[in-house]
């Protein structure tokens, strides 16, 4: 083995990192891990907050907000050819027609969660969005048991329960006029709650999906991850420039704006590269730990979004919606304490073991060469 350390973006997953025991390999990983988590921080609530601003400042065309979403992935081919090493496959070259496919097919329903998000943005108030967006957690906590296997616990299914609730109390708040940012109807608040729900659920599959794809397709490291958000990301563009183009293109849409062109222009691309922070953080995460941690992560990020619509756009935030966030935040807290206790007693079963592995290897030691009790052969150390 060589002891010079992979480039950062060539880490293995978590799991080879821990195998192979270099401390500054487990180094390089640990800051990648940071650099996603700031990237998914940022990106998440840099984004939503300019998402709701774009369209409370003239912003009309959903199909615009869908695009900035997903066209700044050519950003993304800058790490996947600078640097490279010897070693690696050339970009791109190593995708399958299945892989190319799945990852095309990931891409689209991408685009349309992308779409949904767009929806949301302009007909709710982004702390409302941001609570109805963490039933996302519930939606990947079900969808990781069925298609990753992860154990479905007690904690799990009570964090279900309080994101379900919370959602249902958001419903019933329906009849607040401030919740129509637009100055919409009460059915026009009902679909943002529908498709926030749909974007939500969308957002949930895609996690375990990509978990799963990178567990079975994806061995080379961190740059191959890369590569394959770079055509996903291509593929949601394809679908929301289809969209633009049928639906008039640009058109006006600069004209109604209230500030200056500038400040629109200026707009659209900190939306581009604050979206991309945020899909590249989470694709990061789901590749070096699981779906559901990077899902648990989000539904921590949301919080700070409520905050943020709060203090932004003083959206309102009376008692339902104040019940609302403590049953969030009630449901995040019971996931994170049955991962901890679980893992406790993970770590103990292996202490037990490696205990017991450790006093059959002095046994073996102590007795050498020679004839057991039940008259077998003790084997020699």
């Amino acid at each position: 083995m060589s002891s010079t350390p992979p480039a950062i973006l060539d880490m293995p997953p978590s799991d080879d990192v821990a195998s192979n025991g270099a401390r500054a390999a487990a180094r390089r990983r640990r800051l990648l891990l940071c650099a996603n988590y700031a990237a998914l921080l940022g990106g998440s609530v840099a984004s939503s907050l300019m998402s709701r601003y774009y369209f409370a400042h003239g912003g009309h065309d959903r199909w615009v907000a869908t695009l900035v979403q997903s066209v700044g992935f050519p950003v993304l081919l800058l790490p996947v050819y600078a640097g490279r090493s010897a070693g690696q496959p050339r970009p791109f070259t190593w995708f399958t027609r299945r892989l190319l496919m799945a990852c095309v097919l990931i891409g689209v329903l991408m685009g349309v969660s992308n779409l949904l998000f767009s929806y949301s943005s302009s007909y709710l108030p982004v702390s409302t969005s941001s609570l109805l967006l963490s039933m996302q957690l519930a939606f990947t906590l079900v969808l990781a048991a069925i298609i990753v296997r992860h154990p479905f616990t007690f904690s799990n299914l009570n964090a279900v329960v309080l994101l379900t609730l919370s959602s249902v109390l958001l419903a019933l708040r329906s009849s607040d006029s401030a919740e129509q940012p637009d100055g919409g109807s009460r059915a026009r608040y009902f679909v943002g709650f529908a498709v926030t729900l749909g974007a939500a659920g969308l957002f949930a599959a895609y996690l375990p999906v990509m978990e799963l794809l990178y567990r079975r397709a994806v061995s080379g490291g961190f740059r191959m991850v890369v590569e394959v958000q770079v055509v996903m990301q291509a593929a949601a563009t394809a679908l929301a420039v289809a969209g633009l183009v049928a639906a008039g293109g640009w058109g006006k849409e600069v004209a109604r704006w209230d500030g200056s062109p500038a400040a629109y222009w200026a707009l659209v691309a900190a939306l581009v590269v604050t979206w991309q922070a945020c899909f590249m953080g989470t694709a990061g995460m789901v590749y070096l730990t699981s779906s559901l941690h990077s899902g648990v992560c989000m539904t921590a990020v949301l919080t700070f979004n409520v905050i943020g619509g709060v203090v932004v756009f003083r959206d309102p935030f009376g008692a339902e919606k104040a019940v609302a966030t403590v049953l969030c935040v009630w449901g995040f807290s019971s996931y994170l304490y049955g991962e901890y206790t679980t893992r406790q007693k993970q770590q103990e079963g292996d202490g037990k073991v490696a205990a017991a592995s450790n006093g059959s290897g002095a046994d073996k030691s102590v007795t050498g060469g020679g004839v057991g009790v039940g008259g077998g052969a003790v084997e020699t150390v």
